[in-house]
């Protein structure tokens, strides 16, 4: 449940559309929920959250097995729940489209997301995302993803880094009708200081850990993006392109 159900629900009890005993059995259900499997609990789904945060609950595929995965997204899409799992193994994924065809497996972007059969917010434009290479696709597309999951509208702008900065500059207008930008970038990480250098709006530097030996896993970018002196500039953790779409969302929220 979101605030407008939240206020919708109050509405029909102060018009007396709705009896109390049932306000109070809707809000009941939006306790935690506990899955468990052979006597062990291996999730407590909180449906609170997008109440308090405006944001669902999301799922990490990385690490859980596939009948954890599965029994998760079961219990959010009997629920009429928005669903989005990140960092999916491809056969998991491509499970998780075959039993639940409401949504979609992006093999890039290793997502699954299915929209709420519920909630329809109207769409909320402002974000650009940028990316150094080709090969920084897959975090790009985790954000891009992950955005649109928030009802954001992702402007992409790929392939743009810094050894050929003449790309960048011909989508200068684009970037700078921008509310929030996300820059996506690995080797040495320089493109969202050039980035936040030329854009009034708030950036996030996404660092991935795309690069030769030296670029240490994402360390080298990380670094590079912390120490920028491109004001404006805010950095998330290494390959985490969800990270910063949920940044994004609470900008152009607020």
């Amino acid at each position: 449940m979101d605030k407008k159900r939240l206020e919708a629900l109050l509405r029909q009890v102060s018009q007396g559309s709705l009896s109390v005993r049932s306000a109070a059995e809707r809000l009941a259900a939006l306790e935690t929920a506990k899955l468990e499997t052979d006597k062990l609990e291996y999730a407590r789904i909180d449906h609170h959250r997008p109440l308090r945060r405006g944001i669902p609950e999301v799922v990490l595929g990385e690490g859980k097995s596939p009948g954890q995965i599965q029994g998760i997204v079961e219990h959010l899409i009997e629920r009429r729940a928005p669903v989005l799992v990140t960092r999916l193994e491809a056969s998991v994924g491509e499970t998780l489209a075959e039993r639940h065809p409401i949504g979609r497996y992006d093999p890039l972007s290793r997502t699954y997301f299915a929209r709420s059969a519920k909630t329809r917010r109207k769409p909320r434009p402002g974000l650009v995302i940028v990316s150094a290479g080709t090969a920084d696709l897959p975090v790009a597309e985790e954000a891009a993803v992950t955005a649109e999951a928030f009802s954001l509208v992702p402007d992409r702008i790929y392939d743009v880094g810094v050894a050929g900065l003449h790309r960048l500059l011909e989508h200068l207008p684009r970037l700078r009708q921008a509310k929030v930008v996300i820059v996506v970038a690995g080797m040495e990480g320089a493109l969202p200081s050039v980035v936040a250098g030329l854009v009034e709006a708030p950036v996030i530097g996404v660092p991935t850990s795309v690069g030769y030996g030296a670029a240490l896993a994402g360390f080298t970018a990380l670094m590079g993006m912390l120490s920028s002196c491109a004001e404006g500039l805010t950095v998330v953790n290494i390959d985490n392109g969800f990270g910063a779409a949920c940044a994004a969302r609470v900008i152009l929220q607020r």
